[in-house]
């Protein structure tokens, strides 16, 4: 017996492309599969006879049949440090950030109080399938260090950075161009590239950051190989017309960043409303992502998603739950709620294109699709195991399906965190529903 390797059976599915590019041919599904994981890694994925005959005697063997097992779910934008404030009422954008968001932020000078909520932050994406997040912490150096910490204790994939902000907020979270700089540097040389840890340079937004900060920023995300970049654009027209103010010189709201170098592979830009064509040319040409955040969009108020000009233009987009204006920890909840934007804008999206953009498409927005987003062979065992039985009015509706994709929109539909049955990182439970 190998003891490095384990055999998981159960309904398998994943992509292999886009959807909305190849169809059916986009997904690989096995009604009785089997994931051979070796060292934390896939060895092979495919039907459960095929496999069983040829691993050796002794196995060890997880079953999971009667469940439907995906790559974990990849969130492309997510607040660590807004966990205490979902579902806070009666605001939008800028208001938000005045009420809630920048109170809420400066306890994060406390280590301690960071540590509790990175601790709960990380179990709570376990717990709702989230293998992977790109994730904003604070203008605090402590900040960072407590999620990172507590990812890599979980042996999570995790992309995060330092809040950058210099002007239009509080004094008490205003840092400088100069600390923000040094202060980033020094994360960068402690966690990027630590394991599965990444480090994103993060000016909150445009308007909280001055020219030397923007300017810094741009060069962070240049100095450093495989770093990312992650902030915000286009969210809130209010957002939008005071952004024209700040910048008169600039064609667009993107194209500020782009003045400070900040649009390339790995930069990745949550909302994207209000952008027009010429814009998602320049994320297009520039290798940009978009991070479509359904649920914070309604709750805010913000506007509706347009997925089919982005595609058309080919720009990458991967799904943000927005935690704490998005309302939701669970992908399948915000794989809903993304579904019912594309319905006011006119648009479709199916079942399987949701969970491609949830899994691979996030895996390609963040530039990771070589190591996650699918099983194929040699890709890091991340997965999320759903149970499509898991409420009454779940299995009620089940018992009714017709096919897989069916079966999909059902769970996208009706699923949240009950309906995750167990989340594996590199091969291994790492939460399990009891």
């Amino acid at each position: 017996m190998n003891p490095s390797l384990h055999l998981v059976r159960g309904e398998i599915l994943h992509f292999v492309a886009d959807p909305a590019d190849h169809g059916d041919a986009a997904l690989a599904h096995f009604a009785d599969g089997a994931l051979l994981i070796e060292n934390g890694h896939v060895a092979r994925c495919g039907p459960t006879d095929a496999l069983l005959t040829s691993i050796p005697a002794g196995t060890p063997v997880t079953d999971y049949r009667g469940k439907l097992i995906l790559p974990g779910f990849i969130d492309t934008h997510i607040h660590y440090a807004q966990t205490d404030i979902v579902a806070s009422y009666g605001e939008q954008l800028l208001a938000w950030l005045e009420k809630y968001t920048f109170p809420t932020e400066a306890r994060f000078a406390d280590p301690a109080h960071a540590e509790a909520v990175a601790e709960f932050f990380c179990d709570e994406l376990l717990k709702n399938g989230t293998t992977t997040a790109l994730a904003f912490a604070t203008v605090h150096p402590a900040s960072v260090d407590a999620l990172f910490s507590a990812a890599h204790r979980r042996r999570m994939r995790m992309i995060a950075g330092k809040v950058l902000m210099d002007r239009h907020c509080p004094d008490y979270l205003r840092d400088t161009a100069t600390t923000g700089y040094a202060e980033s540097q020094a994360l960068i040389a402690k966690w990027h590239g630590l394991d599965r840890l990444l480090y994103a340079v993060t000016p909150r937004f445009a308007p909280t950051s001055t020219d030397e900060q923007m300017t810094l920023a741009g060069r962070l995300y240049a100095e450093h190989p495989g770093l990312y970049l992650q902030s915000h654009v286009a969210e809130n027209r209010g957002e939008v017309a005071w952004v024209a103010e700040l910048y008169p010189e600039a064609r667009s709201y993107l194209d500020v960043y782009e003045r400070f170098g900040q649009l390339g592979p790995r930069s990745v830009y949550a909302h994207c409303i209000w952008l027009d064509d010429t814009d998602r040319q320049r994320m297009a040409a520039t290798g940009a992502a978009m991070s479509f955040c359904p649920t914070s969009n309604l709750f805010l108020g913000s506007g509706l998603f347009d997925l089919d000009r982005a595609h058309a233009l080919g720009v990458r987009v991967g799904i943000g739950t927005d935690i704490g204006g998005g309302t939701s920890f669970s992908m399948l909840q915000t794989l809903n709620e993304a579904y019912k934007i594309l319905q006011l804008n006119g648009q479709s999206l199916s079942a399987a294109r949701a969970f491609y953009l949830a899994t691979l498409g996030g895996a390609r927005s963040l530039y990771l699709d070589e190591r996650i987003g699918n099983f194929e062979t040699g890709k890091e065992a991340d997965f999320v195991v759903l149970d499509p039985a898991a409420t009454p009015l779940l299995a009620r509706r089940m018992a009714n399906a017709d096919g897989l994709a069916e079966r999909l929109f059902i769970l996208m539909m009706l699923g949240d965190d009950r309906a995750v049955a167990a989340t594996h990182v590199l091969g291994e439970a790492a939460w399990v529903r009891v």
